[in-house]
């Protein structure tokens, strides 16, 4: 059985847990460093990235994520999630995790009244998903080592980089689980290599 945490210092936090178990995966909630080592893969949710940061730096988490990615652990960031993941943030001197190769913009589809829902063609899905915006970030700018999988109004929204992947908006405020699928696969491939 696969075993997906998902950092629960703020944000969507339940909703990621039940869209991981529909795809047939064990979730759980991580709250203390330690239990980082009973996973097989990360997701960062959502939220509001300044206070992540806090709540990250409080707890301790900075360093145990970096060497979590650093055994090839996957980690899916989304929203908040992603600003965390990004190698720089725009208007910030320091990037926070570091692990995408990507430059991010913060808030940059308006305030939370601006909130909306769009079709996403993502690639490797054969249908558009419905992606919920809110107060979302973009990607300014990808290296060349990263894929590009989705953009909205010309702006990349959705980006992966070898085990780590990355969206502007929220795949667990849906129903549809085909991102969450996608990342448990990614999460398999994961374990499957490390069994050989």
């Amino acid at each position: 059985m696969l075993t997906i945490g998902v950092l629960g210092l703020q944000g969507a936090v339940r909703e990621h847990i039940q869209s991981i178990e529909a795809c047939g995966a064990e979730g759980k909630i991580i709250k203390r460093v330690e239990e980082l080592e009973t996973v097989d893969g990360l997701i960062i949710p959502g939220g509001e990235s300044t206070t992540m940061r806090r709540l990250m730096d409080t707890y301790q988490f900075i360093d145990p994520i970096k060497a979590f990615a650093a055994q090839g652990k996957p980690i899916f960031g989304t929203c908040a999630g992603l600003i965390m993941l990004a190698a720089h943030v725009e208007d910030r001197e320091d990037a926070h995790l570091g692990l995408l190769n990507v430059s991010v913009a913060r808030n940059s589809f308006g305030r939370q009244v601006d909130s909306f829902e769009a079709d996403i063609e993502v690639k490797g899905l054969d249908a558009p998903f419905t992606g919920v915006f809110i107060r979302a970030p973009h990607i300014i700018s990808a290296d060349k080592s990263v894929e590009v999988m989705a953009e909205y109004d010309g702006r990349i929204v959705m980006a992966r980089e070898n085990h780590i992947l990355g969206c502007s908006f929220h795949p667990e405020l849906t129903d549809d689980h085909r991102l969450t699928q996608l990342f448990v696969e990614m999460v398999k491939s994961y374990k499957t290599k490390q069994a050989v």
